[in-house]
């Protein structure tokens, strides 16, 4: 067995473009259906979040049109309830990277307010990607990429083939018109390849030992990839 720490978010919020905050945090599949994959493999999780704050899940990602379903989104709701980890999650600040196999940092709009501007992670993201551990990373969640810059002010992943939430996703969801800024651009600007497939199917990318989805729907064949990494 070994350990795979979850990087999540640590916010209930994300501030708009006219100062008003959308309610979020982290999306429920993105976090469950991994979480439920390298359990049945046998790892052991540990959460960790900026300051150490138990992580708030989005609402809307426990909704059943988004679920495929009320049973499915009853079954989601259950699988977050058994995820004791996230009750008692490590300041990101005290995470010791050479403790864990794997880092995988679930999405939803949070990051997009924290783990963005978070020097901290930015540094753990870092030495993962130097240290050629697999690193798995979901949908908004590639928003902490953006806070990845090395001594000199570039990028670490500027050059890496990456799936991420697209701007075209962002638009269709009602909030891209509302947002600061939009994750596909921003990355592209930082010089990320990002490789988009269609909205809302899965997007799996593998490059090196970085491992990205573009969506929700890509959070269960990422954790397989992860694991393929970890055998």
């Amino acid at each position: 067995m070994s350990k795979i720490l979850f990087v999540m978010t640590g916010v209930d919020y994300w501030t708009l473009a006219d100062g008003t905050r959308h309610p979020t945090g982290f999306w429920a599949e993105e976090a469950v259906a991994p979480y439920e994959a390298f359990k049945a493999a046998g790892h052991e999780i540990v959460v960790a979040t900026p300051g150490g704050v138990v992580p708030t899940v989005d609402k809307g990602s426990l909704a059943a049109e988004v679920n495929g379903g009320q049973e499915a989104a009853d079954r989601i709701a259950a699988a977050l309830a058994a995820m004791t980890e996230l009750e008692r999650p490590i300041r990101l600040e005290d995470v010791v990277p050479d403790e864990y196999a794997a880092v995988f940092y679930p999405g939803g709009h949070g990051p997009m307010e924290d783990l963005a501007v978070d020097a901290v992670s930015g540094r753990l993201l870092i030495e993962a990607l130097d240290s050629g551990k697999p690193l798995g990373v979901v949908c908004h969640g590639p928003a902490a990429l953006l806070a990845a810059t090395r001594e000199d002010g570039s990028n670490a992943f500027a050059g890496y083939r990456v799936a991420a939430f697209t701007d075209a996703e962002e638009i269709q969801g009602g909030l891209a018109d509302k947002a600061k800024w939009l994750l596909q651009t921003r990355l592209t600007e930082a010089g990320v390849d990002v490789r988009a497939g269609e909205p809302w199917a899965p997007n799996v990318i593998v490059d090196r030992n970085l491992v990205t989805g573009q969506n929700p729907a890509s959070s269960a064949p990422l954790a397989a990839e992860l694991l393929k990494k970890l055998a």
